[in-house]
Formats: C-alpha cells, structure tokens, sequence
C-alpha cells in the first residue's frame, strides 16, 4: 500500500482553524439547510393537515432514525476507512472502500424493504393503537420513506465521499438548490394539491434523488475527486466488514434515538399521560425541533473526522489533535447558544407549528427540562467521532450508544414509573449528564493509561 501523502491535500497542509472553518462551515450550512426542510415540512403538516399528522410523524420517528442509522452505518463507516487512505495517498484502497459502500447500502435497503412489506402495515396498527386514520397514516409516510432507502443510503455515500474528498464548498451549493427543490414540492404536493403526509414523503423522496443525480453526474466534471470508473473495476462485496465495524458506533446511536424516541411513545401511553394525543402531537414537534438541532452538530463532528482521518493517515498527528480542541470548543459553544433559545422560546417554537394553545403549551413544557443541559451533548459527540476517525470502534461505541440505548430508556421508565408520564423530560438532562460523566472518565483512563504527550499521537489504532 502505498503511504505516500497527497501532494493536493488541503487537509495536511492548511492551518487546523482555517481547514475546519472552511469544511465545517460549508457542513454545518448543508445540515441547517436540511433541518430547515424538516421543520418547513412539519409546519405544512401542522397547519395543512393538522395534530393527527404531527401525532403520526411522531410515531414514525423511530423508524424514520432506523433508516438514518442504517445509512450512518455504511456513509459513517466508508468515512473513517476512506479519509485515512485518502490521507495516506492509496486511492486504489480508497476506491475499492467507495465501491464496497455501495454494495453493502444496497443490500441493507433490500432487506429494509422486505421486512417493511411483511410486517409494516401491523406495525403502524400497533404503533397507532385504535386510531385507524393515524395509523393509515403513519403506514403511508413510513412505506414511501422505507422503499425509498436505496436512493437515501446511496446519497449518504456520495456526500461523505464529497466531504472526505474536500469538496464541502461545492457540496453545500448543490444542497442548497436540492433543499430548496425539495420545499417547493412539499409545498406543492402538501399545500396545494394536499396530498398529506404522502405529499411530504414523496417531495423528500424525489429531492434525494436529485441531490444523488447531481452528485455522482458532476463527479467526472471537479478535479481531485475519484473517478466513477471506480465503482466498476473493484468488488460491490468488498470490505463491508470493516466498514459495518467502523460505521457501528454512530449509527447504533441513531439506533438508539430511535429506541429511546419508541420509549417515551411507550411510557405515554402506558403510565397514563394526562393527555396522550396533545402529548404526543407536541412530541412530534419536540423531534423534528431537536432533529434541526442536532444537525449543525453533527456537521461539526463530520467535519472534524474528516481532517482528523486524514491527518491520521498521514501520521500528522499534532494536527489532528488540533482540530479536535478546535471542534470540541465550536461544539460547546453551538449547545449552549442552542440550550438558551430553547429553553427561552419553547412555546413560541410550538406556535409555529400549530395553532392549538395546548400542544402549543405542551411543547414549551417539554422543551425546558430537556435541554436543561444540552450543552454538553455536543463535546461528548464530537470526541466520539474522533474515536471513529482514527479507527477505534470500541470507545466510539461507548460515547455514542451509551445514553440512546441505557440511559434514556431505562430514566425514561424509571420516571414513568416513579413520578408519572409526565415528568418523564427529566429523564433527558439526567443521561446527558451521565454520559458527560462517563466521557471524561473515558478520556481521562486513556491519557492516563497513554500518558500526556498528546491525544492523537497516543490513542490512535490501526482500522480493523
């Protein structure tokens, strides 16, 4: 393999601070871009169809991260193999983990497909209860969402190969026409020819398979990008272990919002909610609103794998170390910006959803316990992914599955149980302390165990 480093690399040579405002910002503009498009499309719901269909989108929630995950799972996994190898100026390995993604997306979105066409339309019925309309609509938004997978996870690959390629800039320019497509066709399709939650599914639908048009058409037209001639010449079954073992830890965090989304519906329903339907409708507005939240996060932490990947597979560590103060620090400080609007606004958000006083209220009282200390979400995630980044599965595992799969679900029942359905946010600004908790313990064990002389130089592990 060869170890040269790429003689075009701005990752290896620019400045730490200027390389990550110029990839993270485009990112962080890509993610606003899409969480506005999720919040512009609740506000269609809300107010064009009405609560049924935030109560609705709320159910689907969960299945809705399930296909988020499964896409971070390949997207996520293909990132910290590729920006290494990129890093590292092996393109034929590069090329070969480009191909195997596509691959294993694929196969993962037949066998979402199958298991949705035989058991999707008794999942809605159990998820909806008696509720025969919201139940057909809860069917409705999830099937079209489920068979359109392939084009979803395929999309995720080719914007994390843009990103791991450098090509932010570019790609925040495409997704802004992309996003802005896909709001006129929700418009259209929930508004004006009032197609409901399908209108909503089919617009996102068909926007996604423009943005991956565009992105794999004008691949051969930008200098510095692998060609598509690529995906020919290496294996599609090439690989998928290593990429499913990188990819696991973020997307079984996914996996895990949508347990922890599937727990709160539960504990609504079971311990007695003074309210069930308007606690659920304002759920379903909370979701989308901390959805949008998390996205400028997370662009955060893509950006800051990207370089660290790259930087690693050059063996500059100094720098990837760098970025990863720089990163931490951006994502404390979005948090607690974050932490303030919601807590402050949070019946003014409601409102420009719906035009109900109650779940309007009821969103303003979820929101406050909530993010009571969100603000440390963020350094916990983005150390998360830096683990992922230089190709440590295990303590990447640790910070992103630890509060979505323990935590939540277990504080959630437990308040349930002790205090009542309505008390369960608590459970919310309890794990995120946890999980800060447990985060510096991690971090602190491993600077102890490795000593002081630098995180990047002494954590760093060769990729499985």
């Amino acid at each position: 393999m060869s170890e040269r480093q790429s003689p075009e690399n701005r990752f290896l040579t620019a400045a730490p601070a200027k390389i990550f405002a110029a990839t993270a910002l485009p990112m962080i503009a890509i993610m606003l871009m899409n969480g506005m498009l999720g919040v512009i499309d609740a506000v269609f719901l809300g107010h064009f169809v009405g609560p049924d269909a935030m109560a609705a989108v709320g159910m689907g929630f969960p299945v809705l991260m399930l296909t988020i995950a499964l896409s971070t799972l390949v997207s996520g996994g293909m990132s910290s193999l590729l920006a290494r190898q990129l890093g590292a100026g092996d393109h034929d390995a590069a090329g070969a983990t480009f191909a195997g993604a596509h691959g294993l997306a694929l196969a993962i979105a037949c066998l979402l497909i199958l298991v949705f066409f035989a058991g999707g339309w008794d999942f809605a019925l159990r998820l909806a209860g008696s509720d025969g309309p919201v139940a057909e609509m809860v069917w409705t938004f999830l099937a079209i969402t489920i068979f359109a997978t392939p084009v979803q996870f395929l999309l995720g690959i080719h914007a994390d190969a843009w990103r791991n390629e450098g090509q932010a800039g570019k790609m925040a320019l495409l997704s802004l026409g992309v996003t802005l497509t896909n709001i006129l066709l929700n418009s259209v399709l929930v508004g004006w020819l009032a197609f409901g939650i399908a209108g909503s599914a089919i617009g996102t639908m068909l926007a996604q398979a423009m943005g991956l048009a565009l992105l794999a058409g004008l691949r051969p037209y930008i200098g510095g990008m692998m060609p598509l001639g690529t995906l020919w010449r290496a294996r599609w079954t090439g690989g998928w272990r290593r990429i499913a073992a990188l990819g696991a830890p973020v997307s079984l965090g996914f996996i895990g919002m949508a347990l922890s989304s599937a727990s709160v519906v539960l504990a609504l329903r079971l311990a007695g909610s003074t309210d069930y339907a308007g606690s659920l409708a304002a759920y379903g507005i909370v979701t989308r609103v901390f959805g949008f939240a998390f996205l400028p996060m997370m662009a955060i932490a893509m950006a800051m794998q990207s370089i660290v990947g790259n930087n690693v597979g050059a063996r500059l560590y100094t720098r990837s170390d760098a970025v990863l103060r720089i990163a931490a620090a951006t994502a404390f400080g979005y948090c607690l910006a974050v932490e303030i609007i919601l807590w402050s606004m949070g019946t003014v958000i409601g409102a420009a959803f719906v035009a109900d006083r109650h779940v309007i209220g009821e969103v303003g009282r979820m929101l406050r316990p909530m993010t009571a200390i969100y603000l440390l979400s963020g350094p916990v995630l983005v150390l998360g992914l830096y683990f992922q980044a230089i190709g440590q599965p295990a303590r990447a595992a640790l910070l992103t599955m630890i509060k979505p799969f323990v935590l939540l679900p277990v504080l959630v029942a437990a308040t349930a149980t002790m205090l009542g359905a309505d008390a369960i946010w608590f459970a919310f600004p309890l794990a995120d302390g946890v999980t800060a908790f447990i985060a510096t313990l991690a971090l602190a064990g491993a600077l102890k165990r490795r000593g002081d002389a630098g995180i990047g130089l002494k954590l760093v592990g060769s990729s499985p």
